[in-house]
């Protein structure tokens, strides 16, 4: 119902969403508050807010987790390759995916042990001190700042927070994280955190994310786990997505009541190589295809 007495159905044919969506070129304008990721069922862009926000992405094996990580980088590319995005990862998978393009990143740790709680809780300090700078003379991070925005990426949050074996790095890791989450938001920083299990005692500060996102799940009841109570009623069917369909999420933002679907844009390992080139600078070398000839020289 729209108004009283007016009631708007949409009835659909087709999955608009079935076939892969196709990225843009680079180098489009940034706005933090509505990076463009990928494109709704209605058709219209995907827009990811990451200025005072943090996204939680959850989705099973092959769910397409990554292909929204990079989409917001292949968004973010002309702001990281101009210094006004730092970029700040954490791939406790020896880099399974952070490590495809790591030149992007001003710091990125493979591993999640020492090394990986030492980067989030210098990010942690780096939060505190921006914010202590703030303090009495703004609200809050803009351009003219002249601070880089700041994205810390974690490719597998219960790598760090859940499944550490080693308990005082598993601490250390949730007080970093829980900082960086409760204060991050107004000095700059914002979280994009991806991980598998959506169980409450795998994220226990998942209520510090305001844009959470469901892709592929396992199960009916996870749905609500994720997105919040009661989603799954109102349409958020994430566990019904096809293993075909990677990249197609539910997302729900805090302050709005209903959930949205959506298709991230489909990377390619070609993308990739691309966005390296772009925010490096460099050029590709191309090597020609040696000919397949014979003695007399005419093509075999």
């Amino acid at each position: 119902m729209i108004k009283p007495g007016t009631i708007e159905l949409d009835l659909v044919h087709s999955d608009p969403l079935a076939p892969p969506v196709t990225l843009p070129q680079l180098g489009d304008a940034v706005d933090l508050r509505r990076v463009t990721v990928g494109r709704t069922e209605t058709g219209k862009p995907w827009h990811l807010r990451l200025l005072g926000n943090h996204v939680l992405t959850v989705g099973a094996t092959g769910a397409g987790k990554g292909s929204l990580l990079w989409s917001v980088i292949w968004a973010l590319a002309p702001m990281i390759k101009a210094g006004a995005v730092r970029l700040v990862g954490v791939d406790p998978k020896g880099g399974m995916e952070l490590g495809q393009v790591p030149d992007v990143f001003d710091r990125v740790v493979y591993d999640g042990g020492e090394a990986a709680v030492t980067l989030l809780e210098q990010t942690a300090a780096d939060v505190r001190e921006r914010a202590g700078s703030y303090r009495g003379v703004r609200r809050g991070w803009s351009p003219e700042t002249g601070d880089p925005f700041t994205v810390l990426v974690v490719d597998e949050l219960a790598d760090l927070i859940a499944y550490q074996p080693d308990k005082r790095l598993r601490e250390r890791a949730q007080g970093a994280l829980q900082t960086i989450a409760s204060q991050g938001r107004a000095p700059g920083l914002a979280v994009l955190g991806f991980v598998q299990d959506p169980r409450k005692e795998v994220v226990p500060f998942r209520h510090l994310f305001p844009t959470r996102v469901a892709m592929r799940l396992d199960e009916p009841t996870q749905v609500d786990m994720v997105l919040g109570d009661g989603l799954r009623a109102r349409g958020a069917s994430a566990h019904e997505i096809p293993e075909a369909t990677p990249g197609v999420a539910w997302i729900k933002q805090d302050g709005q009541r209903d959930p949205m679907r959506a298709r991230a844009f489909n990377i390619t390992d070609s993308n990739l190589v691309e966005l390296r080139h772009y925010i490096t600078g460099t050029a590709a070398t191309v090597i020609p295809f040696p000919e397949n000839t014979t003695h007399g020289g005419q093509a075999a």
